[in-house]
């Protein structure tokens, strides 16, 4: 393919950004969690869409195309990433490094991605009435969808809180929109449904990371609360559903305001540390890492977690550029960040501090109202051997608690083999509808 290469430039088109203007898609091949990714190259510019993580036109920068050799950068993403590679053809294929992270290949091909089959995703028209909304919570206002049963009535309503990360109002993952299909589900059965963009994301406003829990409780509050002033919705039957780390902010929000019910989905019962611990060793030995490798990294977190607590967030940062640099110096120097990149992973690591501190059981025992909460078999993220023995535990003493593990699903309460997150979006099942069966019969027991 090189004498095409060289014949092609004879003929007049000389190397450079135009060899491989036009889209182009593919996957960066991250270890546990490949991304699927569409790219468009214009110039020596343009952008990069993931649609797994709601980045819609992440500037590229930087292209050049010298002979065969591709290279471009992403300097606005978190830590600054890089690619470099070989065109062939239709193909360019290399190495993807982002932040402190070892290269991980990457390989693309031109043309427009195809779409997964996502036979479950709501499609309209729908037999229900559904608004953009805005709403305020404190400085910040909030954009979201509002979904409310036809016809007259005080419907019964549910907030929804999203998991960690930026997310969109449909909870975006990897071509999945299981917001979309719970609040399309839950409306269908008679309750109004709110979800929202978080916090710089989308149509809302504030920032997309680095906010205390106590902040993002409130934020599932004034969606409460924009929903009692909403006509149409009965303010005595509105409460929370979370997932993930949704799961820690419901009964959070709970605990500081007044709701009807908690609905929790794959939502810890134990500290962020000890579930970012059990995470990182399950995730890394199914990714067939070294065990030294992986205790020395697990140390690290509970020595960076140890600071955050003390409150010596100084020492924390100075911890986490060293373990930072001491993963960057195994990279070849051509792919390493500069300082000021090497400045936003540090700062990235600190906007841990709201989950690995957090601890649930305070809110969790305190809750007075009926609460559902369940976990998918496979889950590694959140592993039900690690939640749902003390999440039975801290509700006992509540009115009307419902603990209940799904067999063969994973995170997203798909069913999968493995629980991998790189197997979330090669599953074309969004949520397992037992799992949609028994959130609605729950719910509609109770509240409708």
């Amino acid at each position: 393919m090189a004498v095409v290469l060289v014949l092609t430039a004879a003929c007049g088109a000389p190397p450079g950004p135009t060899a491989i203007e036009g889209t182009w898609q593919g996957r960066i091949e991250a270890p546990g969690s490949p991304l699927q990714v569409r790219l468009t190259f214009s110039g020596d510019g343009g952008g990069i869409d993931i649609p797994a993580q709601g980045v819609t036109g992440l500037p590229l920068r930087d292209v050049r195309v010298d002979g065969a050799a591709v290279t471009f950068a992403l300097p606005d993403a978190p830590g600054g990433a890089t690619f470099r590679g070989t065109l062939d053809g239709d193909t360019i294929s290399g190495d993807y490094t982002q932040g402190a992270a070892p290269a991980t290949p990457f390989a693309l091909t031109r043309g427009e991605p195809v779409a997964a089959a996502r036979p479950q995703e709501p499609r309209p028209p729908f037999p229900y009435r559904a608004d953009d909304v805005t709403f305020p919570s404190g400085e910040v206002t909030l954009a979201g969808t509002l979904t409310r049963p036809d016809g007259a009535g005080r419907f019964p309503a549910v907030v929804m809180i999203t998991g960690s990360g930026a997310q969109d109002r449909d909870e975006t993952i990897e071509g999945h929109k299981p917001f979309l299909l719970l609040a399309d589900t839950l409306t269908r059965a008679g309750f109004a449904v709110l979800r929202t963009d978080d916090r710089g994301v989308g149509g809302s406003g504030g920032a997309a990371s680095g906010t205390p829990y106590e902040v993002l409780a409130d934020d599932a509050l004034a969606g409460v609360a924009f929903l009692r002033g909403t006509d149409g919705i009965d303010p005595a039957r509105v409460g929370l559903f979370g997932h993930s780390e949704g799961g820690y902010l419901g009964p959070l929000a709970a605990s500081r305001g007044d709701v009807a019910f908690v609905v929790s989905m794959a939502g810890p019962a134990v500290s962020g540390e000890d579930v970012l611990i059990l995470q990182n060793r399950l995730l890394r030995e199914q990714a067939g890492a070294p065990a030294a490798e992986t205790d020395a990294y697990l140390a690290f977190l509970a020595e960076f977690t140890d600071l955050l607590r003390a409150g010596d967030v100084e020492a924390a940062r100075a911890r986490s550029r060293d373990e930072i640099i001491g993963q960057l110096a195994t990279l070849p120097e051509s792919q390493r960040p500069g300082p000021e990149q090497v400045d936003a992973i540090v700062d990235s690591t600190l906007d841990l501090a709201p989950f690995l501190l957090h601890d649930p059981a305070p809110a969790l025992r305190s809750l007075d109202v009926p609460v559902f909460a369940f976990f998918g078999e496979k889950d590694l993220q959140v592993p039900p051997s690690q939640s749902e023995g003390p999440m039975r535990d801290l509700l006992a003493g509540g009115p009307d608690a419902t603990v209940r593990t799904f067999p063969g699903l994973n995170h997203l309460m798909q069913p999968t083999a493995t629980g991998a997150i790189g197997e979330y979006g090669t599953i074309e099942t969004t949520i397992a509808p037992e799992v949609l069966d028994a959130v609605t019969a729950w719910l509609s027991e109770r509240f409708l």
